[in-house]
């Protein structure tokens, strides 16, 4: 039991063969995740070792080689379609196949202070590609994995490790395909005004703010939990309640390259999507966004590619998406974001601006020829000009006007809103 729920548990023993999942230890793995599927019940995997099992020893044994099987993975897979909560931590040494288990989680834990995962260890790594004296950690410890998306979250030890799987499963139903998420009583009042998100938009619009003070104003209070913030930087995701219902939450971040969508961002909000929708949890989105990445890395770490990969996301996910627009919306990022959905069900801050491309830059590709032909001074004035026209003709509220916009609120305004 986790809080009163029930569950479905494995863990491994490193101090019998190192956890390796040999002999009967497999078919016991198995039967374990098909009473998942049975009893639509939560899976809970602490994995400490947990690779097949297999050695050269085996060939003696067997007398022959084999062909690798992997008898335990269509039921994982079920699990994770079914919407059958996968939640995983590694606790030590997850190798191979035990890594693969832990990877494959809807949501996973490393600790801190004991846990790595690798395909495999330094020695076979060594004779493979000449890269000696690695250690388990250099391998495949925290710094690596939690910050290139392979491993959700990190925790200090492995109480953290337990805590952060236990609140995780307070949010989730049992199985997506057949219940609803848990609704738990909150005293945190509905219509709530939130007077500090006034002023939280700085004025002078290159600035940066804190978009998780936003988040944490808006929910209900002490029911933020965010997954992944060591990688995708560029992104924020969690889970949150929102007068006692669980909501996905999907944010940008103004204070890492500006915000704009890279790769690894649009990696994560496609994964988040895709556990919101699994389990049938809305998403609430505050929407920041100056549009893809550019220049040189965006283009070499193959960012317009995993932003259509987003984009096919947010197109072929089916849960409820309200959006709360609190500056910039701009480009093919901002159209994913919040034309996925129809009718849109969206509303605005006074402080947001659209458009295809920002007026920094979009003046110059726009009157390229203009203010070409101009001498320095004269261009000058003229792009004062011009900024002047368009900035009066950007007013959020005349694209209100045009109903271009569904509704322009007051910030303060905004909890109730999203309730």
């Amino acid at each position: 039991m986790l809080r009163g729920r029930k569950v479905i548990f494995t863990a491994d023993d490193f101090s019998i063969r190192a956890g390796h999942a040999d002999g009967a230890l497999m078919e016991k793995t198995i039967y374990m995740e098909k009473l998942a599927i049975a009893l639509k019940l939560p899976m809970v995997k602490l994995v400490d070792g947990s690779s097949g099992g297999g050695s050269v020893t085996t060939i003696r044994k067997e007398g022959s080689s084999y062909i690798p099987p992997l008898p335990s993975l269509a039921q994982v897979i079920q699990q994770l379609n079914m919407g059958i909560p996968n939640l995983g931590a590694a606790l030590g040494p997850a190798v191979g196949l035990g890594a693969a288990r832990v990877t494959a989680c809807h949501f996973s834990v490393m600790a801190a202070d004991i846990g790595v995962l690798f395909n495999a260890g330094p020695k076979v790594v060594a004779g493979a590609t000449f890269e000696e004296g690695l250690s388990l950690t250099d391998l495949g410890g925290p710094s690596m994995h939690c910050t290139n998306g392979t491993i959700d979250n990190l925790a200090q030890n492995e109480e953290d490790c337990f805590e952060q799987m236990r609140t995780v499963l307070s949010y989730l139903p049992n199985c997506g395909d057949s219940s609803l998420p848990p609704v738990v009583a909150s005293d945190d009042p509905v219509k709530r005004n939130c007077e500090e998100l006034r002023t939280v938009i700085p004025r002078k619009q290159a600035r940066m703010y804190d978009p998780r003070k936003i988040i944490t104003t808006v929910v209900d209070s002490g029911s933020w939990f965010e997954i992944g913030a060591l990688w995708g930087t560029t992104a924020i995701v969690g889970l949150a309640r929102l007068g006692g219902c669980p909501a996905g939450i999907i944010s940008m971040n103004c204070q890492v390259n500006a915000g704009a969508m890279d790769a690894a961002g649009s990696q994560k909000v496609t994964k988040h999507l895709k556990f919101c929708d699994v389990f049938n949890i809305p998403i609430l989105q505050f929407v920041d966004v100056p549009g893809y990445a550019i220049g040189t890395i965006a283009e070499r770490t193959a960012t317009m590619r995993h932003g259509i990969a987003l984009a096919s996301t947010y197109y072929s996910t089916t849960i409820p998406i309200f959006s709360v627009i609190t500056r910039r919306v701009f480009g093919v990022a901002g159209a994913v974001m919040l034309d996925c959905r129809d009718p849109r069900m969206r509303v605005a801050w006074p402080s947001g601006q659209w458009g295809s491309l920002p007026l920094d830059g979009g003046i110059e590709v726009g009157h390229s020829a203009e203010l070409k032909a101009l001498e320095p001074g004269p261009r000058e004035v003229r792009y004062k000009e011009l900024e002047e026209e368009y900035t009066r003709l950007m007013n959020p509220v005349r694209t209100a006007n045009a109903f271009g916009v569904e509704e322009i609120i007051d910030p303060a305004n905004t909890r109730p809103y999203c309730v």
